[in-house]
């Protein structure tokens, strides 16, 4: 849990960069469309949020497009990437 401190994201912020990231890929995202989505969200999200999204697709991009490939819940993945309790 340290990390997600550390990070300065909390559940709630990755929760919500998540599902913004699941709606802009769509419901059976290949790789591109998931990479189009990791960039065209973090832009979306203004100045100071864009940021701490790029430091969390920078550092968890590859947790991030298999869980949006998945079919997984927001929420999940940031759990599996340590910013939620399970």
């Amino acid at each position: 849990d340290s990390v997600a401190q550390g990070r300065g994201i909390k559940c709630s912020q990755c929760t919500k960069v998540l599902k913004r990231f699941k709606k802009l890929a769509g419901d059976d995202p290949d790789e591109a469309a998931v990479a189009a989505a990791l960039q065209k969200g973090c832009r979306l999200l203004g100045r100071v949020m864009g940021k701490v999204c790029q430091q969390l697709v920078k550092k968890y991009q590859d947790q991030i497009t298999e869980g949006l490939q998945n079919g997984d819940m927001p929420r999940d993945i940031c759990s599996a990437m340590g910013f939620c309790q399970s």
